[in-house]
């Protein structure tokens, strides 16, 4: 079992240990209390969430001993050919509609359907990547599918759902399987690694939930990986985040102090060290929209971490905090919308630093820019107090004198402005003399 990969050793069995689809395994064992079992499913969704195993785990439930039931008693025939390392059952048929979806393996399959199970209650047909069957093989299918004799079920599974045929899924009962929540995944990760008996750094399980983006088989193929490359001292963040490519946090954290003060210095550092290292500049880029989304949401929902909007170590979390505490409202919204529309931009971009690069320059100055948003940032760094970037502070005065008079708190800032504006007229007094002469 040692040999097998994570996601298979740790198949689910039971409808219980399928996370994240309770929508769907809930339903389904309820029916098979009631004995209510359709003789026709189709299971949809994103690849890696569940669809294959809960088939075979249905097919379980049916075929036990003491079946249909929602828990196979795990000791009978059936249960221990469809378990996690059991040969597989006679009566449980899968196909890969990918090499077997043309309309001659529909009738072979048809010709056969007919005959009775060898050794269980039901013959099962779990066809998989069912919409690569074709339309030809679909109607070849249908009389069969629509008219089943009272032995036959039949379980289709596929990631696209519409490309089978309106008149096959009105015969099914269709249960849509969903990507699962990062929460959740999360937490199955780290009971996984617990099992291993492999120390796993807290700060690389949201790396891996984010790099399987919701897939269960696709995480535990991640998570695999850096298990097999640990050493004695386990999983570290800086291996996790080397091996997937990720930013490393220091390098997020230094750049968006450097927007937060107008550091371009310090920003344009960070740009070169990506670039040195040997980063690829669109992750960068996409690593840092991601942070500052958290502070966009940090900054509006002080919560957002009891509410679950947020997946971050404690030690990042702090440190988050700080950040969305040192920026403007405005300001953090203006940066987030200008690194979203720069990785856009960065798509096909034959200079993806010289991108990165103008990226950082738009959001250091917002001085530069009229509309309303940059104005706001503007705005928002004066009355925190700090200064515009260099380049910037000549045009800065002009367009902020103009909102002067909304800030009620800059009243002494135009008195005081006003002598220089009375001796401009002077200037021209020894020019009346002129028309004289």
């Amino acid at each position: 079992m040692s040999s097998l990969a994570l996601y298979r050793r740790y198949r689910p069995e039971t409808f219980a240990e399928v996370i994240g689809q309770e929508h769907v395994t809930d339903p389904l064992q309820q029916a098979l209390r009631n004995n209510r079992v359709n003789h026709a499913y189709l299971f949809s969704g994103p690849r890696g969430c569940g669809k294959t195993t809960s088939a075979r785990i249905l097919a379980r439930c049916l075929n036990c001993e003491q079946g249909p039931t929602p828990t196979p008693c795990g000791a009978c025939r059936s249960c221990v050919d469809l378990a996690r390392g059991g040969g597989g059952s006679i009566d449980v048929i899968e196909i890969d509609a990918a090499s077997h979806g043309g309309v001659d393996d529909a009738r072979e399959l048809r010709e056969k359907a007919f005959f009775g199970p060898a050794a269980s209650r039901y013959k099962i047909y779990i066809i998989d990547e069912a919409h690569m069957v074709t339309s030809a093989g679909f109607n070849a299918l249908l009389k069969v599918v629509e008219e089943p004799p009272e032995h036959l079920k039949f379980i289709f599974a596929t990631t696209e759902p519409e490309k089978v045929i309106g008149t096959i899924r009105s015969r099914t009962h269709h249960y849509p399987f969903r990507l699962v929540p990062p929460g959740t995944l999360r937490d199955y990760l780290s009971e996984v690694c617990g099992r291993e008996d492999i120390a796993v750094d807290e700060a690389v399980l949201p790396l891996v939930v984010r790099a399987g983006a919701g897939s269960v088989r696709d995480s535990m193929s991640v998570m695999d990986q850096l298990l097999a490359g640990a050493d004695e001292g386990g999983v570290t963040y800086a291996m996790a985040t080397a091996l997937l490519g990720y930013t490393d946090s220091a390098l997020l954290d230094e750049v968006v102090d450097a927007f937060a003060t107008g550091d371009g210095a310090a920003a344009f550092t960070v740009v070169d060290r990506v670039i040195e290292g040997g980063h690829d500049p669109r992750r960068f880029v996409t690593d840092l929209l991601e942070r500052l989304r958290d502070l966009v949401i940090l900054a509006a929902v002080p919560d957002a971490v009891e509410k679950g909007l947020i997946d971050a170590p404690a030690d990042v979390l702090e440190r988050m905090r700080a950040q969305a505490e040192a920026y403007g409202a405005a300001e953090l919204s203006r940066a987030a919308d200008l690194v979203n529309a720069g990785l856009t931009e960065m798509r096909g971009a034959t200079s993806p630093r010289l991108q990165l690069e103008l990226i950082c320059a738009r959001v250091l100055l917002p001085a530069a820019y009229g509309d309303e948003r940059s104005l706001q940032a503007r705005l928002d760094r004066l009355e925190r107090g700090v200064a515009l970037a260099p380049g910037a502070a000549a045009a800065a005065p002009a367009p902020v004198s103009a909102p002067g008079p909304v800030a009620g708190t800059a009243a002494p800032g135009p008195v005081q402005a006003a002598p220089p504006a009375a001796a401009a007229p002077e200037a021209p007094a020894p020019q009346n003399p002129g028309p004289q002469a």
